[in-house]
């Protein structure tokens, strides 16, 4: 059997998880010394409702090789393939640990994919994983495919708030109250290194979102693969 694994920053929900039969590995969120398994401990109607009311933004840890070793082993002992599709590596360590689990498994055939992306466009990928998976690609097969697609993925959003990016050290203060007096919307995208880079700018969200349909119609989506948005 071809077991598909993911992060918890695909934001692939308990209930979505149990559709597609994956497994998503939570990612652990700080608000300052409290500790939270992200989608066990604390949902995301509960981290929002804290992240408005928290004087500093909470922070998360990449996870470990310890987290990922348990279950890839458990797979590899069952005699099961592993695809493994995380966030990029350019936005944490996690990719490389779930490396070093890897080759600390003893037997078993795992495949590691840096996705070069997060959130939603990181759940796609996994989503045409599954679809492959489904359709009897070998997991070898899978992880070459879902490489290439990284390379084609991109993801695309507008920020609603400077509020978070002045918290986070992005922007000073001053132009955090400028923008949003100006009711600025920063357009931001992850490139195809799986870095995040501003692409743009808008007055409202109405704007933003046509600015993002002309980017998108100037490089259209494949029509054959999943496209998202939310």
């Amino acid at each position: 059997m071809i077991r598909i694994i993911t992060d918890g920053t695909s934001d692939i929900t308990a209930r979505r998880a149990a559709e597609l039969n994956i497994d998503v590995i939570p990612m652990r969120v700080f608000f300052g010394q409290e500790s939270f398994l992200d989608g066990v401990d604390i949902t995301r109607e509960e981290f929002f409702a804290r992240l408005t009311t928290s004087e500093e933004l909470p922070t998360t840890s990449q996870l470990n090789p310890d987290d990922f070793l348990e279950v890839f082993q458990k797979y590899a002992d069952q005699g099961d393939q592993v695809v493994g599709i995380f966030l990029s590596t350019e936005l944490s360590g996690t990719c490389q640990s779930a490396c070093i689990a890897r080759d600390m498994v003893e037997g078993g055939e795992i495949y590691i994919v840096d996705s070069r992306t997060v959130t939603f466009a990181l759940a796609l990928l996994v989503e045409e994983a599954v679809r492959m998976r489904d359709q009897g690609l070998s997991a070898a097969e899978i992880a070459t495919e879902v490489e290439k697609l990284a390379q084609r993925t991109k993801l695309l959003a507008i920020v609603d708030t400077l509020t978070y990016l002045k918290k986070g050290g992005r922007i000073s203060a001053a132009t955090a109250a400028v923008g949003g007096l100006l009711g600025i919307k920063p357009i931001v995208g992850v490139d195809s290194r799986g870095t995040v880079e501003a692409i743009g700018k808008a007055r409202s969200i109405a704007s933003g979102l046509e600015w993002m349909a002309r980017h998108i119609e100037s490089a259209p989506a494949d029509p054959a693969r999943l496209v998202g948005y939310g």
